[in-house]
């Protein structure tokens, strides 16, 4: 297929060439928007750099910080239904639902009516978090600690102090897993502060708080309910910015560790290099520079004696001291210096 083009005065022709360069000056000035910035400065960015946000739902993770929050959740998880197996002497399996960010004011929306909640802090962070465990799961853990078979419970009458009692040890050794799991990361400490009944009568944050909640469906005996750890996000925010640089660190070691170590060339054995040493600090002007002569005297400042800079082929490598060795004067190394070409 011919792409010529004749141009509107009518005499002109372009060549294909030339079409598909204005096609693609076209498809460049398409793909890129203006970006203004302070000061009333412009820049042209592509398309694909502008990140849209939605002010109603702020997104506060990014897809690789809630990828690495749901693989150390589903650790958690699995270590929890071992440690309450244990526990109540009784299988407890556990499972991942939903790990998710939402607001608030929608996580309280999304607790049953009447429940469970348990509110604490993770010393030292900031924030009052809450777990929810729903009613009957909680009467079949604390029937079953209390020497019952954690079978056919049911729950009809508000639980008595002993009873909640129970139910906050249960909800100890649950948070105390969860802080263990961030050991490595930060030594935190579980303290409860209360509980209630009703999501409607519990106020820790503002309705647009972001949370990160966690929903795990629980299995013991023939009860089958959710458990529901919701999080503020500045709770979390020092964990996930230090499991960040965690990460970073270590792959940063492993990749060290498999490195292939250097090896010395024998070749360079013999192989002779300048080496010079000088440090910088005294200035003067081209006519005192004229004027000098035997005799003069130059005042240097001490410190300069303790910044020689030595340079390998005209290249700085190390900086030492000025000192004297036997009827020598000498430089002692202190520091070894960045590569400056």
């Amino acid at each position: 297929m011919d792409f010529e083009s004749q141009m509107q005065g009518g005499s002109e022709v372009l060549s294909q060439s030339e079409v598909e360069r204005l096609l693609a000056q076209v498809a460049e000035q398409e793909s890129c928007v203006t970006v203004h910035k302070d000061g009333h400065d412009s820049v042209q960015q592509s398309k694909d750099s502008i990140q849209p946000y939605d002010f109603r739902h702020p997104v506060f993770l990014s897809a690789g910080e809630l990828r690495k929050l749901r693989l150390r959740h589903e650790d958690f998880i699995r270590a929890l239904a071992a440690r309450l197996s244990i526990y109540l002497r009784l299988e407890f399996t556990l499972q991942m639902s939903k790990l998710q960010t939402i607001t608030y004011q929608k996580f309280i929306e999304s607790l049953a009516s009447p429940t469970h909640l348990t509110l604490f802090k993770i010393e030292p962070l900031r924030g009052v978090c809450i777990l929810e465990i729903n009613p009957r799961l909680g009467m079949t853990m604390v029937d079953r600690l209390m020497g019952g078979p954690g079978h056919s419970v049911e729950v009809n009458h508000d639980p008595t102090e002993i009873e909640i009692a129970l139910l906050n040890q249960a909800v100890q050794v649950i948070l105390g897993e969860w802080s263990n799991h961030w050991q490595k990361v930060q030594e935190l400490r579980p303290v409860l502060l209360g509980y209630e009944n009703n999501g409607r009568f519990v106020q820790t944050a503002p309705h647009d708080t972001i949370m990160l909640a966690l929903t795990m469906e629980a299995r013991l005996g023939d009860c089958m309910e959710q458990i529901q750890i919701g999080f503020p996000y500045y709770t979390l925010e020092p964990l996930i910015r230090q499991l960040g640089q965690t990460v970073e660190n270590s792959i940063h070691e492993a990749a060290q560790k498999n490195a292939p170590a250097t090896r010395w060339n024998a070749v360079y054995d013999e192989l002779q290099v300048p080496l010079t040493a000088e440090w910088q600090g005294l200035e003067m002007t081209a006519r005192e520079l004229c004027n000098l002569k035997v005799g003069d005297v130059l005042q240097l400042e001490p410190q300069l004696s303790e910044q020689v800079h030595i340079r390998v082929d005209e290249i700085p490598k190390f900086r030492g001291k000025l000192g004297t060795s036997g009827k020598k004067w000498a430089v002692e190394i202190s520091q070894v210096l960045k590569s400056i070409k």
